[in-house]
Formats: C-alpha cells, structure tokens, sequence
C-alpha cells in the first residue's frame, strides 16, 4: 500500500474482472462474451469513419446514436444516456442517482461491481437475500432504502425476474429510484423499457457488448425518465464530458440499424444454451433456469473448484467464484455450437474420472 493513497483508496476492493489469458487453441467461456462477431454493418460503419476527423473531439452529447436508441426503443432521445460500456454508466448512476441517507438495496449474490461502487463512493448498502432458489423475491426489499439496484436477469444466477414483479418493486418505492441492469435482457426477458414513461422512478441500463458483440468497443446506455437522463448527464458532464469517441458512435448505431443480424445471434445463442443445459443435466449437473448467455450449474458429486481447474488443463476456461451460497457453482458462458461440445466432452471424461476414483 503506498503512503501516497487517499483514504478511500486504502479501504477499496476492487471488482476481479473475469480472466482475459492469452493461451492458444482456447475454449473462452468465462467472461459472458458473444461467440459471434459484431454485425458487418458494424465492421463498415467503422472502415468508413473519416480518420482525418479523429483530429477533431467527438459529439459529446452523441447526439446521432442518441436519436437512434430512441427511435429503436420509441422513447424520446432526452430519455437516452450513453456511455463507455455499462459500467461507466453504472459508475456514473451510483454518484447521480444512488447516494442518499438512506442505504441502496440489492441482492446478496449479484454484480460484483455494485458493492465496490458503493466503496468508492460512500453510498450506506444493505444486501437482500436471494431466496432458496436463488430469485429475487420483491416482499423482501418492502423496507426503507434509498434505491434499489439489480441485474434482470440477475447475475451469476441467471435468473429472470417477470415484469409484474418489478412493477409491484416500482409501486412500493415511488419515491424512489430503482434501477434494473438489463446487460442479458435480450437473451430471454422482457426489457422494462416500455414502462419508462409509467414510472418516473424507473432507470433501465443496457449494453452493447453481450447481445451485439460489442464488448470490445465500450458502449452502455440508460432509459428513463428525462428527470433522471438529466442527472447522469451532470454528472457526466463534471467527470468526462466526450465518453464515447467518434468510432464507438458509428459502430454502436450500426449494430442497433441491423436488426435481422441480431436477431439471427441472440436466437443461436439461445438454441445454444437449451443444448448446453440439457447436455449438462445428462451429465448430472444442477442447472439454475437462465435467461442470460450464461449458465449457473453445480454437480452434487464433484467440487466446482476442481472442476474449473480440471477444465482450465484442457484450455477451458469458466467462471469460479469463492462466494458463499454458490462456492459449488460454475457461471458457463455459451459458446459456439463447436464450443460447447468441446465443453461436454471435457466435462464427460472429468465426471467419468471422479466416478472411478
């Protein structure tokens, strides 16, 4: 620890990203990330960008993919943030939106990074307890707050919580600001976007980089209330007021401008899973249902750290965390069809071993 640090700095714990190795011939299935590639439009909008305007600063206020996301979603553009991935939109919620006397709510097995903001930027937090079965239950959270956050669905579990559930969340708390982080959402639920109007307590937040195969160019967002858009915008504007650069613009409204091509990877991805978790049950595993491009799974006769590492000496790599409730379970991002093969035949020999041990 150096004597240089703020008081704040010497008391953080960092949020651990999933590992990013470089080993060859790797099967990746640790860090949610689509097995596809972007949309060629994508590819195109970029090879077109004039790179003698990269001289220039970007729209700081991304004025064209703004009117873009409103036109997709059919909310007016003053309802529409965006930022530099959803984390850096996050970030920017915690500070405008979530710091009150009151402490924030969200669930005890949840986005990691939540607590760690919290750190950063002094916020009082309660955890809530998932229940038996690892869902959200909304009678728990019907207790003085001062915000609500939670990924829907929920992550690692994967789980969906149906809409009439956050509405009932939504009509409990009109006072206050709930957030729902909808990073899977198009993997299997209904986004709560339509409801933005209805709720002016309500911010949804999205990003590009699971459904759109965009995690590498950093671009998140968030829906609601003008009111709401207006504080992250403050707060942006106070911190870094050109967040998405003139590449990251054009690539980002050509991937919501081509939506056959999504369409087509969100339904591969989804086929994908239903054959990975029947593949797994096959070979024994507890599967949580998810509506996410993740599966959360345990093997009652096998230690999922084990598994992990065992998996990790075929060049597989999947999520492991050391967290109680769920030090049993492995998060198993979906693959390509090829991968997920590759992932049930390894899988196959390992249960086989241990049963003959």
């Amino acid at each position: 620890m150096s004597r240089f640090w703020s008081r704040t700095v010497h008391t953080l714990t960092p949020y651990v990203p999933g590992e990013q190795p470089r080993i060859s011939q790797l099967v990746k299935l640790n860090t949610n990330e689509n097995p596809y590639p972007p949309s060629p439009r994508v590819q195109a909008a970029i090879a077109a960008a004039n790179v003698d305007s990269l001289r220039l600063y970007p729209d700081p206020e991304s004025s064209a993919l703004r009117d873009c996301i409103a036109g997709y979603y059919g909310v007016q553009a003053g309802q529409v943030f965006v930022g530099n991935g959803s984390d850096e939109v996050l970030a920017l919620v915690f500070q405008a939106l979530l710091q009150h006397d009151a402490p924030l709510l969200f669930p005890d097995i949840s986005y990691s990074f939540y607590p760690v903001y919290c750190q950063l930027y002094g916020i009082d937090y309660r955890t809530v307890p998932l229940d038996a079965e690892f869902a959200i239950d909304p009678a728990d959270y019907r207790q003085p707050c001062g915000g609500i956050i939670f990924p829907n669905p929920n992550a690692p579990t994967g789980r969906l919580l149906p809409r009439a559930a956050i509405e009932t969340l939504l009509q409990q708390h009109p006072d206050t600001v709930v957030v729902v982080d909808e990073a899977y959402v198009d993997f299997g639920g209904d986004s709560m976007i339509p409801l933005v109007d209805r709720y002016p307590n309500l911010l949804v937040v999205q990003t590009l980089s699971k459904s759109r195969s965009l995690a590498g160019l950093r671009v998140g967002l968030a829906i609601g209330h003008a009111e709401l858009i207006d504080g992250l915008q403050r707060v942006k504007n106070s911190f870094n007021s050109y967040p998405l650069d003139r590449l990251a613009q054009a690539g980002a409204q050509a991937a919501f401008e081509d939506e056959a091509y999504f369409r087509a990877c969100r339904e591969q991805v989804i086929a994908s899973r239903e054959a990975l978790v029947a593949g797994l049950a096959a070979l024994g595993f507890a599967v949580l249902p998810s509506a996410a491009n993740f599966v959360f799974a345990r093997h009652p006769a096998h230690d999922a750290a084990t598994l992990a590492a065992r998996l990790r000496e075929r060049a597989i790599l999947v999520r492991h965390f050391k967290q109680p409730r769920i030090e049993q379970f492995l998060r198993i991002s979906i693959g390509t069809e090829a991968e997920c093969r590759l992932l049930l035949a390894a899988l196959t020999e390992i249960v086989a071993d241990g049963a003959k041990a």
